[in-house]
């Protein structure tokens, strides 16, 4: 029995969940609205202030959507709730992010500035020169946004520099040894 799909979603005040045909989840709370379909085969019911997913069979995909239709929603919940928020810092002499209206420019190392523009939904700001916070509602935006943000230079395990998130712990190599 899965654990996680059997768990009721609890409704805080201020958010209203409406389900309707084709099981079209809208949740609407005080920090916006968000909108999904979710797989058909599902029962959701808002039994009063809680929300609960049953499936119809024991198949295997049956199991497996299970648990997944449940998180999405609750992460649909958290979100307009209280949002998301990753955070990123960037290592690296010489490595500097700035912030311009919509505009993230990221210096780094390479011969010219990369430029990136906010996607709907997800808003990025900058602390100091080297810590990046991308905020919004959407669980999914926010860690593709972060995620599109460090691919622009990864990590590397000899000096550390880099774009990384700030809860990521980077394996250090030894590098070279001389002549002896």
């Amino acid at each position: 029995m899965s654990r996680i799909g059997r768990m009721p979603i609890a409704v805080p005040a201020g958010v209203t969940v409406d389900i309707a045909e084709n099981n079209k989840v809208t949740v609407k709370g005080p920090k916006g609205t968000l909108e999904r379909v979710l797989p058909k085969e599902m029962i959701i019911k808002l039994e009063n202030s809680e929300i609960v997913v049953t499936r119809p069979n024991e198949l295997k995909k049956m199991k497996s959507l299970h648990g997944l239709t449940r998180t999405l929603i609750n992460n649909m919940v958290v979100g307009v709730t209280e949002g998301y928020t990753k955070t990123l810092e960037v290592n690296g002499v010489g490595y500097r992010v700035s912030k311009a209206g919509k505009e993230l420019t990221l210096n780094l190392g390479y011969s010219h500035p990369i430029v990136m523009t906010d996607p709907e939904g997800v808003e990025s700001t900058v602390e100091g020169t080297n810590k990046i916070l991308v905020k919004g509602i959407d669980k999914e935006k926010v860690g593709q946004y972060a995620a599109e943000i460090r691919e622009k230079r990864m990590p590397e395990p000899y000096k550390g520099k880099g774009i990384k998130y700030d809860y990521e712990i980077i394996r250090r190599k030894v590098g070279k040894t001389g002549k002896k």
